[in-house]
């Protein structure tokens, strides 16, 4: 199985992991906005760059009502190819979090270790939870 074909099996686990925990019903569901960011990072300032995340990561989620979830992992055999799973309230929630100073200061910090960027929009289609959860 190739690199990627794990990374994308793997994105599309965290999508369900993450939707199975919500506690929202399906048609508040239906309105947020998924996003998965997969990552190419050099791999001579992958700990620089994961620093710069974890920092914009924390103040969105801090300081952004509409940003709902964020989940950051790398590949176990490449640790620099980087899949992020980005949940926002709605399409107006993402287009207000990429205006932020704290957003603005990550992609200016991460320009020149960032390799690769692709951006995927998916569409919540079925979550399941367990009770209690």
């Amino acid at each position: 199985m190739s690199i990627h074909s794990r990374t994308w099996q793997m994105a599309a686990a965290i999508i369900f992991f993450v939707t199975t925990l919500t506690n929202n019903s399906m048609a508040q569901q239906s309105h947020q906005m998924v996003r998965i960011a997969k990552i190419s990072v050099d791999p001579a300032q992958l700990d620089q760059y994961k620093n710069a995340l974890k920092e914009q990561m924390a103040a969105a989620v801090t300081e952004e009502a509409g940003v709902l979830t964020y989940y950051a992992v790398s590949d176990k055999d490449t640790p620099s190819n980087i899949t992020i799973l980005e949940i926002y309230a709605d399409s107006a929630a993402y287009k207000l979090h990429i205006q932020t100073p704290h957003f603005k200061k990550y992609k200016e910090t991460v320009q020149h270790m960032v390799l690769s960027l692709t951006l995927v929009d998916v569409d919540l289609i079925a979550f399941a939870r367990k009770p209690g959860i």
